[in-house]
């Protein structure tokens, strides 16, 4: 088998990038693709190429920009261990998928972690759901599959067992901020259920994170709420499972080679990453790192 050529002919290149010859010249025109013009003849260095593939170096200069090592979306018991634990040098800002999904397109978070459900589709995280199909370069990379359910407090002294019983009179209800996927995900939960959000009685105010919540019920502020598996047990609180659901990590496809990010999913990968996982519980980690969208 013979080698790749170290340089490309327009026709090679535009069969390459499964582009017409004619939109290559346009991007030779822009300056917007590395190449060389020798003797009148242009060249295109494979290499540089492939760089300019996975950074996705278009030109447009709001994608050359430095984004911030952040990162935002969910927070996730795993995720917020693995980062401090990998050394990624990541920042956590975790206020919601939603505030997750916002950040990411406004270039303030390397990554954001999402559990986003389409209550129409009854799908997660699907890209035209919330508004990232126009991202050209957006990557969607599976983290774990999570365990959801009615967080309690200890012993279950007011005898909750399911859905129903949060429309009792006297159960106060922990909730999340509107564009969480917990509370995306409650509401469509009762929906399916047939129960009025009118009909329960709402925490005056919304738990900004995972742990907010947990601790509102720990502490007899509300006396149930939606969250993770994880959460209960990391705050000693009972737990009735309902569904699982996917977790998975939104970033620029050039972010996913950055070494913050190849630490974090080096680590995910150790045994020690899932004895962690299986102590916290609720978390299948058997597709950690499948790429579930390549824009």
């Amino acid at each position: 088998m013979s080698e790749p050529h170290t340089y490309l002919t327009t026709a090679e290149v535009a069969d390459y990038l499964r582009l017409k010859e004619r939109k290559v010249y346009d991007l030779v025109r822009q300056g917007q693709i590395p190449c060389s013009r020798v003797t009148g003849k242009l060249l295109f260095p494979r290499q540089q190429i492939d760089l300019w593939v996975l950074n996705h170096l278009e030109g447009d200069q709001a994608q050359r920009l430095s984004v911030p090592l952040v990162a935002a979306g969910s927070q996730d018991p795993l995720l917020e261990w693995a980062i401090r634990e990998s050394g990624s040098d990541l920042a956590m800002l975790c206020q919601g998928s939603g505030d997750g999904v916002r950040r990411l397109l406004d270039g303030k978070a390397l990554l954001a972690g999402i559990h986003l459900l389409d209550a129409s589709t009854q799908r997660y995280n699907e890209p035209s759901a919330l508004g990232l199909s126009g991202m050209r370069d957006l990557l969607i990379v599976h983290w774990a599959k999570r365990r959801q359910g009615l967080l309690l407090p200890a012993g279950n002294p007011m005898s909750i067992s399911g859905l129903n019983d949060l429309k009792r009179p006297g159960i106060r209800v922990a909730h999340r901020q509107p564009d969480a996927g917990a509370a995306r995900l409650l509401h469509c939960l009762l929906q399916q259920a047939g129960i009025e959000s009118s009909a329960i009685n709402w925490a005056p105010h919304a738990s900004l994170s995972e742990d907010d919540l947990a601790l509102s019920i720990g502490q007899g502020e509300a006396d149930v709420g939606l969250g993770v598996e994880a959460a209960a047990h990391r705050q000693h609180l009972g737990f009735v499972t309902l569904c699982d659901e996917p977790f998975d990590l939104i970033m620029q496809r050039r972010s996913y080679f950055e070494p913050s990010i190849q630490r974090l999913l080096a680590f995910a990968h150790q045994a020690r990453f899932a004895e962690r996982a299986t102590q916290l519980g609720g978390y299948d980690i058997a597709e950690l790192g499948r790429i579930v969208h390549n824009a």
